[in-house]
């Protein structure tokens, strides 16, 4: 098994001729992993990218002190930064931080019951200041890779639209449109992490059960209905305290893994070339299709011997927004959200 790659070019102009390979990727097959690769992206993608993941690592590497000043307890930690504050494999995750922003609308905008019953989603973004050190284009270097993602995603949403359900479209005429939900939501969610460099123990020493070691990101499901990844960048920090340096993965295991339906399939790695875009559906993809496209769990996996290594990457959930009616029986993006987290944490898989 080995990840669908499609062209760019094919989604603007034919998407509706690429229907074998979406079932392919997406569909709730066997074989499916849930995952398709973008290829022939546009030519600046690859300094977006670069750009906004190096910067990850300048910010990650700011005293503690200043990072925190861009944490927000009172959203959970769900908009700007979050270190230390996420529980994974039931002890709290410092390996990796994250910084949370929507890339395209700063101040969601919907009513303020809205927003304070779902204050995780309609947030308003935290920046780094301009007076921090490194941090000046931080924002938009931020904003750019977000909106080329969230472009490229409403494109692949179009070659989607023949999986919806027939009953799901005509019992929620306003709302069955993947297209519609992606380009009009307020929250939109994007996650810029940076996986500090381990220690030579821990990168040991990852968890590891069943051949499964999920020790830089647990085993999980995304509740989005597409979420773009980019593909990872190492950094070698050296011991000398030069300027750290683009580097090859440390450990070839080191990376994003799906776990196939597949009865007694091993996990397979998935590899996303520097120059491509990488979609994964989520479970509200699932659920608005009647279970045609679905959701596979997935982990990423921390290199060994890389104690002086980080992981910087970028994923952006594509997901609509909490009001919205996803399926026939009525339930709105954010009941669905709600129910599915529970879920998760009652059956102990990581969000």
């Amino acid at each position: 098994m080995s990840a669908v790659s499609i062209s760019y070019n094919d989604l603007v102009n034919a998407p509706g001729s690429l229907r074998k390979q979406i079932e392919q990727a997406f569909g709730n097959g066997e074989d499916a992993l849930g995952v398709i690769i973008i290829k022939d992206l546009p030519e600046q993608f690859p300094r977006l990218r670069e750009n906004l993941l190096k910067l990850a690592d300048k910010f990650a590497s700011l005293p503690e002190e200043t990072r925190e000043k861009y944490s927000r307890k009172e959203v959970a930690y769900m908009f700007g930064w979050s270190h230390g504050k996420e529980i994974m494999n039931g002890k709290p995750d410092i390996y990796k931080g994250s910084y949370y922003a929507n890339p395209l609308v700063d101040h969601p905008n919907v009513n303020e019951e809205l927003r304070q019953k779902n204050y995780m989603y309609y947030g308003d973004n935290v920046w780094p200041e301009q007076s921090e050190p490194g941090m000046q284009n931080f924002e938009q270097a931020f904003k750019d890779l977000g909106k080329m993602i969230h472009s490229v995603g409403l494109l692949l949403s179009k070659a989607c639209e023949s999986f919806v359900s027939p009953h799901v479209k005509s019992s929620t005429l306003s709302s069955a449109n993947i297209t519609d939900l992606i380009a009009t939501s307020q929250c939109n969610k994007a996650r810029l992490l940076h996986y500090f460099p381990p220690s030579p123990t821990e990168a040991q020493n990852g968890a590891e059960e069943d051949g499964v070691r999920d020790d830089a990101c647990g085993i999980h499901l995304d509740h989005s209905l597409l979420t773009g990844l980019c593909s990872a960048m190492y950094l070698d920090h050296g011991v000398d305290g030069s300027e750290p340096k683009l580097v090859p993965a440390p450990d070839p295991k080191a990376g994003l893994w799906i776990c196939p339906r597949r009865k007694g399939s091993e996990p397979v790695k998935v590899s996303i070339p520097a120059d491509c875009l990488a979609f994964q559906t989520g479970e509200a993809l699932q659920l608005l299709t009647d279970g045609k496209l679905a959701a596979t769990p997935h982990f990423v996996r921390a290199g060994q011997d890389a104690s002086s290594v980080s992981r910087e990457t970028f994923a952006f959930f594509l997901q609509p927004d909490v009001d919205r009616v996803l399926g026939s029986n009525g339930e709105t993006f954010g009941e669905f959200s709600e129910r599915i987290t529970a879920e998760h944490y009652e059956q102990g898989i990581g969000m």
